[in-house]
């Protein structure tokens, strides 16, 4: 019973930071994994490039730089822990002088850290979403960019039209599990002074020495936020496959099939 109180009291008189930690976390989640997917297509098509025989000279030493670096970021940022890249990178802004601290100072939610946060773990995500672009494009049927070629389109409108919207169609489970990835990594941000879900957490449990109330709670709010996405990922899934899709339990809603 002691236990079920001291949680009733961390809700009671702790709810408006814990909703700010979930606010942190959301943005976190959501904002790193849009602007890292923008950049995983980019570094994705740069893994992808071809270096050709009739390429000039100039151009093929430009081609295996890109390769090269794509795959130096993407071996280097998959193969460290966030948290390492979160403090290297917090280490860097004290030697250049950036005190993000003073950046956005009195802004609820959206403090100086939370923009640098912002910055590792869309960097961190850019590196895993480049290998799914990459896989997505190779996935796509070499007919359909032929069949786009025969009509005369351009390689651009190619790659912007036909190809990379279907990479990304076939890409989507795994992109969206990069988004579940990141509601739960973005605690391990904590450790540069993101005010986020767990570090919410961990004044919380100082202030009222119940550290296993306080981390079932975080973890409670954890699983809602990573089954909510699992759900509305499942149900745009479902819509774009032209599949039932069930929002209330007692009625099936049924988009039709494209013809």
């Amino acid at each position: 019973m002691e236990f079920f109180e001291g949680i009733g009291f961390i809700f009671a008189n702790y709810w408006l930071q814990l909703l700010q930690g979930v606010a942190a976390t959301i943005i976190l989640a959501i904002i790193g994994t849009v602007v890292g997917l923008l950049l995983g297509i980019l570094l994705g098509l740069g893994k992808n490039l071809k270096v050709n025989d009739v390429d000039r000279k100039g151009l093929r030493v430009l081609k295996r730089f890109i390769i090269a670096l794509c795959n130096i970021y993407s071996v280097v940022l998959r193969g460290t822990p966030m948290m390492v890249q979160a403090l290297i990178f917090k280490a860097a802004c004290v030697l250049i002088g950036i005190n993000w601290t003073n950046i956005l100072y009195g802004v609820p939610v959206l403090d100086g850290w939370l923009v640098a946060g912002l910055i590792v773990i869309s960097f961190n995500t850019a590196a895993y979403m480049c290998e799914i672009v990459r896989s997505g494009l190779n996935g796509v049927d070499k007919g359909q960019e032929e069949g786009a070629k025969s009509i005369g389109m351009g390689s651009f409108t190619r790659l912007s039209i036909v190809v990379l919207p279907q990479a990304l169609r076939n890409s989507l489970p795994t992109i969206g599990n990069e988004l579940i990835v990141n509601i739960k990594d973005s605690s391990v941000l904590n450790v540069i002074g993101v005010t986020e879900l767990f570090y919410i957490s961990k004044d919380i449990s100082v202030n009222t020495y119940n550290q296993i109330g306080t981390y079932v709670i975080i973890a409670f709010i954890y699983l809602i936020l990573t089954l909510l996405s699992t759900g509305i990922l499942k149900l745009i899934e479902n819509k774009m496959d032209g599949k039932e899709i069930h929002i209330n339990p007692f009625k099936h809603y049924k988009i039709s099939e494209a013809k």
